[in-house]
């Protein structure tokens, strides 16, 4: 049985080793460094430099896990452990300047997340939490939020940019949240807007078109912190099923149910 608290230890620096890196590469990159995976979804020598770093430190710390990354800098497979990294989320903000960006990084035994970090690189911030133990923000204890109703609460959500499939639904439920709560936020990193629901900045965030990295950290780090993560039918697919709500337990059948009339569930 593998001791999940030093792994998640060591994941915090490893995390933090590579979120320097990163944070040494800020204002470096010219046009020519930027290149495009489709449609407004764009890499960097910084992302692919950083994921093989972390894959390199990752697969020391747990020699036997596999691997499910964004830049696909390995294929390594496991059937028991595998981690699940981005390195660099937040990318397009980072292209830009804009100073919010993170690494996230998560433990998945079997189908469940085990252990989750992400380390917003500009302020320092490093939220961590172990499966069964809380969640905690540079050693701090964190919970969600303790608002009882949306209309007390500021909320996240991330614009679509490519899959505007859905996007009538969307303009639906972001219309009625902005109508009915503090605000609406849209910092352009998943992982940052998990983190900030479990640390009670924001009392609930939503978004689909998501991959596993961008939320399989964060989804452990809201759960530990007393929050409730489902997908848009209030089922538990959210880490493979590409959308993702995430409240704390106050506000989340509200949301949820607003999420379900707007998206025709």
């Amino acid at each position: 049985m593998h001791d999940l608290h030093n792994i998640c230890d060591g994941v915090c620096a490893i995390a933090q080793e590579t979120g320097a890196y990163i944070r040494s590469q800020t204002g470096q990159l010219t046009k020519g460094h930027v290149e495009s995976k489709g449609i407004h979804n764009f890499v960097t020598y910084v992302d692919k430099t950083a994921e093989l770093q972390l894959v390199a430190a990752l697969q020391k710390l747990l020699p036997e896990a596999g691997f499910i990354v964004e830049e696909n800098t390995t294929d390594k497979k496991s059937a028991d452990y595998h981690w699940v990294v981005d390195p660099l989320d937040g990318t397009t903000n980072f292209i830009h300047g804009l100073p919010v960006f993170c690494v996230s990084i998560a433990l998945m035994h079997q189908s469940e997340v085990v252990v989750g970090v992400v380390y917003e690189i500009n302020l320092d911030e490093c939220f961590r939490a172990v499966k069964g133990h809380g969640a905690f923000l540079n050693d701090r204890p964190i919970s969600v939020s303790a608002a009882r109703s949306v209309n007390d609460t500021l909320l996240a959500t991330g614009f679509p940019y490519y899959d505007f499939k859905r996007m009538n639904y969307y303009m639906e439920l972001f219309t009625w949240c902005l109508r009915n709560s503090h605000g609406v936020r849209r910092l352009g990193s998943a992982a940052a807007d998990l983190a900030y629901v479990a640390c009670g900045r924001y009392g609930g965030y939503f978004e689909y078109s998501l991959s596993p990295w961008d939320v399989a950290a964060g989804s452990l780090l809201v759960a530990e912190a007393g929050g409730l993560v489902s997908d848009f039918s209030g089922g538990n697919n959210f880490i493979h099923g590409n959308e993702i709500i995430a409240t704390n337990p106050y506000i989340y059948t509200e949301l949820l149910h607003q999420v379900k009339l707007a998206f025709k569930l």
